[in-house]
């Protein structure tokens, strides 16, 4: 899901976190860009041709890079975004 690891940098970007495929990074990608957060993808092995050529990327994960002055806001921001709901909650 969300990996986050040391300050790498790439393009005039630091690495922020990798995203598990399209959907994902443009969720990330939405909600940094609203809060005024440039954001570039990183694409692993052939998933920018697969993303080119099937709409998404499913076969690989999507780094994302952020400028080193926004990173710890991006954090903030990536990291208090809930992918997904606890089903434990409201079944009681």
């Amino acid at each position: 899901m969300l990996g986050i690891k040391d300050n790498k940098e790439w393009r005039d970007g630091v690495y922020l976190c990798t995203a598990n495929g399209s959907f994902e990074a443009d969720i990330f990608e939405s909600k940094l860009r609203g809060e005024g957060i440039p954001c570039i993808r990183k694409f692993r092995g052939a998933s920018n041709a697969m993303e080119i050529f099937m709409g998404q990327s499913v076969v690989y994960p999507i780094d994302l890079y952020v400028p080193a002055e926004t990173l710890e806001d991006a954090k903030n921001i990536i990291l208090a975004f809930p992918l997904e709901e606890d089903s434990s909650e409201g079944l009681n």
